[in-house]
C-alpha cells in the first residue's frame, strides 16, 4: 500500500461527520470516496458512504440539519452522490432526498442575469464556489428526472460568470461577483471582487468538468460551449503551475509575494480537473504531466507523519467575502486565513485526484 493509499485508509476510518448538520465539507469527502469506490470496486468504500448517509437521511427522505429556506447553494453539495447511491441501492428514499434538495434549486433566487444567489445572506452575489456546489446536482437531476430544456439554464449561468468574472488579462477568474456593487469587496465598475483566489478557481473547474461528463449524445451544442469555457481556464491556470513542486498558490497570480503559498486544495482540484479531462477526452493528451505533477507534488510536499499517523497540511481552512468579521477580498486577507491538515475541502480533492490517476494508469 502506497502513502497516499494508507492516508485515506486512515482517514477515512477516523471519520467523523464535519458538523452535526447535513453539509457541503462532508460532501466533498463523499464524492471523493465514491470516486475511489468507481476506480477500484473496493467494497469498504461503498460502505463508508452508505452509513454515513444512513445517519443524514430517514425512511421519509428527510436531510438531518438541511433547511432549504435558508437558500445556501453550499448545502447542495452533497446531494450529488445521492444519485449513483439511489442506483446502486433501489431505495426511495434517496429519490425523495433528491426532490427535496431539488426544490431549493427550484426556488433559489437569482440575479437579475439568472444566476443563483450564493446565500439568502449574500443576496445578489455569485461566487465561483457555488457552480460547483449545485451545477452538477443540477445537471444529473435533469439528466435522471427532469427536463432537458432546463439544460439551457445551465449553459446561461456558466457563461454569465465568463462574461462577468473572467480576467482576459490574466486569463484567469475573480472569486465573487457583486450585481448590486453595495460590497465594499466589489469594484463599483465591474462588480467583481480583487483577487484570483486558488480553490475559488479549483470549485470552477471541477464544476466545469464535473458536469461535461454528464452530457451526452443530446446535449452537443451546450457542451461544445462549456467545452471552451474549461479549456480556456485550463490554459489560464497552467501558466500560474509552480515549476519546480507543480502547486498552485493561494492567490494564483502572485506566487512570489511575501505571506503566500502552495496551497493543496486547490492543486488536487485543478489536477483532478485535468485528469478527469484526459480521461474524457475533453483536453489534450499532453496536459496529463500537469496533473501528475500537480497530484505528485502535493503529495510529496504535503502528507507528512505525525505520531505514526499521515496527514494532508497545506490546506486554507476556508475563505469568503463580506460577512461579519468583513472579508475585503483584498490579498492580505486571502492569506491571513487558517491553514490546517486534513480539511475534507482538501481531502476529498485528494481522494478525487488520486482516483483519477488509477484510471488513466
Amino acid at each position: 500500500m502506497n502513502k497516499v493509499e494508507k492516508f485515506i485508509d486512515g482517514y477515512i476510518k477516523d471519520y467523523k461527520s464535519y458538523k452535526p448538520s447535513w453539509n457541503y465539507e462532508d460532501g466533498c469527502v463523499l464524492k471523493g470516496v465514491l470516486d475511489l469506490y468507481s476506480a477500484t470496486d473496493d467494497e469498504k468504500y461503498k460502505t463508508f458512504v452508505l452509513k454515513y448517509l444512513d445517519e443524514f437521511i430517514e425512511k421519509d427522505g428527510k436531510i438531518k440539519g438541511y433547511h432549504m429556506e435558508n437558500h445556501h447553494l453550499d448545502d447542495v453539495n452533497s446531494g450529488k452522490v445521492l444519485f449513483d447511491v439511489y442506483k446502486m441501492t433501489g431505495d426511495e428514499k434517496y429519490k425523495k432526498a433528491i426532490e427535496t434538495i431539488f426544490n431549493q434549486v427550484k426556488t433559489q433566487p437569482r440575479t437579475n442575469e439568472g444566476n443563483f444567489w450564493h446565500k439568502d445572506i449574500y443576496p445578489h452575489q455569485v461566487w465561483l464556489d457555488g457552480l460547483y456546489m449545485v451545477m452538477p446536482f443540477y445537471i444529473k437531476y435533469i439528466k435522471n428526472f427532469g427536463d432537458l430544456k432546463d439544460l439551457s439554464d445551465i449553459v446561461n449561468q456558466f457563461a454569465n460568470v465568463r462574461r462577468l468574472m473572467y480576467d482576459n488579462e490574466k486569463k484567469l477568474y475573480y472569486h465573487g461577483y457583486d450585481e448590486s456593487r453595495k460590497e465594499a469587496w466589489s469594484d463599483k465598475k465591474t462588480g467583481v471582487s480583487q483577487n484570483f483566489w486558488g480553490r475559488a478557481e479549483g470549485w470552477f473547474v471541477m464544476a466545469l468538468v464535473d458536469v461535461l461528463e454528464e452530457m451526452d449524445e443530446r446535449m452537443e451544442s451546450e457542451k461544445d460551449a462549456l467545452l471552451k469555457i474549461f479549456n480556456e481556464a485550463i490554459d489560464g491556470l497552467i501558466i500560474y503551475q509552480d515549476e519546480k513542486t507543480g502547486m498552485w498558490y493561494q492567490v494564483l497570480d502572485k506566487g512570489g509575494e511575501k505571506g503566500n503559498y502552495q496551497e493543496t486544495s486547490a492543486t488536487l482540484m485543478i489536477s483532478y480537473s485535468i485528469l478527469k479531462g484526459i480521461r474524457l477526452n475533453l483536453l489534450p493528451q499532453k496536459y496529463k504531466e500537469h496533473g501528475v505533477k500537480a497530484f505528485e507534488g502535493t503529495v510529496n510536499k504535503y502528507i507528512v507523519e505525525d505520531e505514526g499517523k499521515l496527514a494532508l497540511g497545506g490546506i486554507c481552512s476556508v475563505a469568503g467575502l463580506g460577512n461579519n468579521p468583513y472579508r475585503d477580498g483584498s490579498y492580505d486577507y486571502y492569506i491571513s486565513e487558517k491553514v490546517v491538515y486534513d480539511d475534507p475541502k482538501g481531502v476529498g480533492a485528494l481522494m478525487m485526484a488520486y482516483s483519477e490517476i488509477i484510471k488513466i494508469n
